[in-house]
């Protein structure tokens, strides 16, 4: 997934939400299921944009936001575990790290997941399953090697 400004992404999304409101039909689950569909639409098309021109190192970002200034130290821990496990998650292949956002940090059901993704149940499920291990997998060999640093 390409650096994006996901504040701006999640305030595009809601201006659609918003926008679009009147002709949604459905439950609190259908509700969920629609804003993700409509965030994972921006976030394709950011993706896109964001291909077409060049972009700072992730290094170079990390310091333009700590120059700003505006960061507190308990807000810059919190974005680290955030950004760490978002890391974790880009790594994985694009079709795994979009079935973990969905299943996982979203919180919705196979069914959802398998609707907004194009897949059936049973790739949703695949997905995750791999995914996860794969995680498990990073984050276990992260702990070995710092467990031999000590």
């Amino acid at each position: 997934m390409a650096t994006a400004n996901y504040d701006d992404l999640a305030s595009e999304t809601w201006l659609q939400v918003i926008s679009h409101l009147s002709t949604f039909t459905g439950d609190e689950h259908s509700f969920r299921a629609w804003v993700f569909a409509i965030a994972r639409h921006k976030l394709i098309d950011s993706d896109r944009r964001e291909r077409r021109r060049p972009q700072l190192g992730s290094d170079d970002a990390a310091i333009e936001a700590f120059a700003a200034g505006d960061d507190t130290a308990v807000i810059a821990l919190e974005n680290l575990t955030t950004d760490a496990a978002l890391t974790l998650i880009a790594s994985l292949p694009r079709d795994q790290a979009e079935v973990i956002l969905l299943r996982v940090v979203a919180g919705l059901d196979v069914a959802a997941v398998a609707q907004l993704v194009g897949k059936n149940t049973g790739a949703v499920r695949i997905s995750a399953h791999r995914g996860l291990r794969r995680l498990q997998e990073v984050v276990a060999g992260v702990r070995a090697d710092a467990g031999s640093l000590l």
